[in-house]
């Protein structure tokens, strides 16, 4: 069964290309990892400042479990660009189409 965590993301003034960039590197790692079903990276139409970070996992278990094998400072250029942490929680998908 897919889960999908979800993180919304704000960047810091001046830096949503920086935080663009940063979440791209991101979705590359994570793409890769074990459990890893997908990724998508969403910016507001009405706030360029304002992002949503989507992963798909096989399961939670699949999720802690990468974010323990990513190489070090893979969040470092994300942190950089924020404006503070993002809001985070994991999903069920009602109906995948």
């Amino acid at each position: 069964m897919t889960i999908a965590r979800l993180y919304i993301l704000h960047a810091a003034e001046g830096r949503a290309a920086q935080m663009e960039a940063a979440l791209e590197g991101l979705a590359d790692i994570v793409r890769k990892a074990e459990g890893s079903e997908g990724v998508e990276v969403l910016r507001d139409l009405g706030n360029e400042h304002r992002f949503i970070f989507i992963e798909k996992w096989v399961s939670e278990e699949a999720h802690g479990s990468a974010l323990g094998s990513f190489p070090a400072g893979t969040l470092d250029s994300v942190q950089a660009a924020a404006d503070g942490p993002p809001d985070g929680a994991y999903f069920d998908y009602v109906k995948i189409v």
